[in-house]
C-alpha cells in the first residue's frame, strides 16, 4: 500500500504529465501506465482539492484556471527534482544531466552541431534537448522554465531573463552568388525592399527589428514569402528568386561554400543587432547546463574573432 506522500508524488507527476501532452493517452503512454490510473488519480486530486483541473473539449484536454495555477508548481517542482539529481550525481562524480535548450533556428545546421560535438568530447555522459523556435516562444520557455538556455535574436529587456552575454550580429542582405546584388559591397533598405524577399514570421526578433525599420524609413518590402521556418528563407534566397535578411551566421555554411553572399544593409538599428545567450534570472542552472552555458559562450567569441563574409 502506498503512503499519502508517495500517492501525492505520484499523482502530482500524473498530472504535470497531463499537463504537459493535453492528453491522458499520451501521458499515459509517457508513464508506462493504464490512462485509467491516471483518470483514477486525477479525480483523487480534483476532490482533495475541491475543484476541477482539467476540461475535456472537442480539441482535447484544456486546464482550468485552477489547473493553470497547479501547473506551474509541477513544472516548477519536477524541474527542481531534476537538478537535484543532477546534483547528487555531481557529488559522486558521474557528470551526468540534461540540457534544456532553446535556440533561433539559423543556429541549428552548423553553429550548434558543432558546439554540442566539442563539448561530448569532454562530457560525453551529459545529453541535450534542443529546440528550435522563435525569439518570442524561446523567452516564454525560459521564463516558464521549460529551457535551461537560451540563444535568441535582437532580444528586448524582459522581467525575469538574465542575458548572460550579447555577441554583435548584424542583419545582412543574404543574396544568391546569381543575384545582382551578389556584386555589391553594400546595400539600403530601400534596394533590399524593391526585390522580392522571403522573411520570416513577426514573432521572430529578425521580423520585428525589419518591420521597425521599414516602418521608420515608410517603405513597403515585396514579401514573396513569409514563414516561420528560416531554412525556408534562405533556401528561397538560394534559388535566386527572393533576398532574405538575417545575421550572416544563420548562412555561416552557404557564405563559406560561396553560394550565397551576406552584403551589409545601410541601417543603423540593423548594424547593432545581436544574438543574444539568456537564462533566468532567479534560477540556478545544473552542473550540466552551466557546463554547457560556459562551452556557448566561447564558442560565440570564437565566432566573432573571425569574420563569417
Amino acid at each position: 500500500m502506498e503512503t499519502g506522500q508517495t500517492m501525492n508524488f505520484n499523482t502530482y507527476r500524473y498530472f504535470n504529465e497531463v499537463a504537459e501532452t493535453r492528453s491522458i493517452r499520451r501521458a499515459a503512454d509517457r508513464l508506462h501506465i493504464a490512462p485509467s490510473a491516471i483518470s483514477r488519480q486525477l479525480a483523487i486530486l480534483e476532490h482533495s482539492l475541491g475543484t476541477l483541473l482539467l476540461e475535456r473539449t472537442n480539441t482535447g484536454i484544456q486546464l482550468t484556471p485552477a489547473g493553470l495555477m497547479l501547473e506551474r508548481y509541477t513544472r516548477h517542482m519536477f524541474r527542481d527534482l531534476e537538478r537535484v539529481q543532477d546534483g547528487i550525481k555531481n557529488l559522486k562524480g558521474l557528470r551526468q544531466g540534461e540540457v534544456k535548450i532553446w535556440v533561433i533556428e539559423g543556429l541549428i545546421l552548423d553553429f550548434l552541431p558543432r558546439v554540442i560535438s566539442e563539448f561530448n568530447d569532454n562530457f560525453p555522459a551529459i545529453k541535450f534537448s534542443v529546440f528550435s523556435e522563435s525569439t518570442d516562444r524561446i523567452i516564454e520557455a525560459i521564463i516558464k522554465d521549460e529551457a535551461d538556455i537560451g540563444v535568441v535574436y535582437n532580444v528586448k529587456s524582459r522581467p525575469g531573463i538574465e542575458i548572460v552575454a550579447q555577441y554583435s550580429e548584424p542583419v545582412m542582405c543574404l543574396a544568391s552568388k546569381d543575384h545582382p546584388f551578389a556584386l555589391r559591397e553594400s546595400v539600403t533598405l530601400a534596394e533590399v525592399c524593391s526585390q522580392q524577399m522571403s522573411i520570416p514570421f513577426a514573432s521572430f526578433g529578425l521580423r520585428q527589428l525589419f518591420d521597425k525599420a521599414v516602418s521608420r524609413q515608410g517603405l513597403t518590402p515585396d514579401v514573396l514569402v513569409s514563414s516561420n521556418n528560416l531554412e525556408l528563407t534562405k533556401t528561397m534566397a538560394l534559388t535566386g528568386k527572393t533576398l532574405a535578411v538575417g545575421p550572416a551566421l544563420a548562412a555561416r555554411k552557404e557564405i563559406r561554400d560561396g553560394s550565397l553572399k551576406a552584403i551589409p544593409i545601410h541601417d543603423a538599428d540593423f548594424a547593432d543587432a545581436t544574438t543574444a545567450v539568456c537564462v533566468h534570472r532567479d534560477r540556478r542552472l545544473s552542473y550540466a547546463a552551466n557546463e554547457f552555458l560556459k562551452k556557448i559562450n566561447k564558442a560565440f567569441t570564437a565566432v566573432g574573432q573571425h569574420s563569417l563574409t
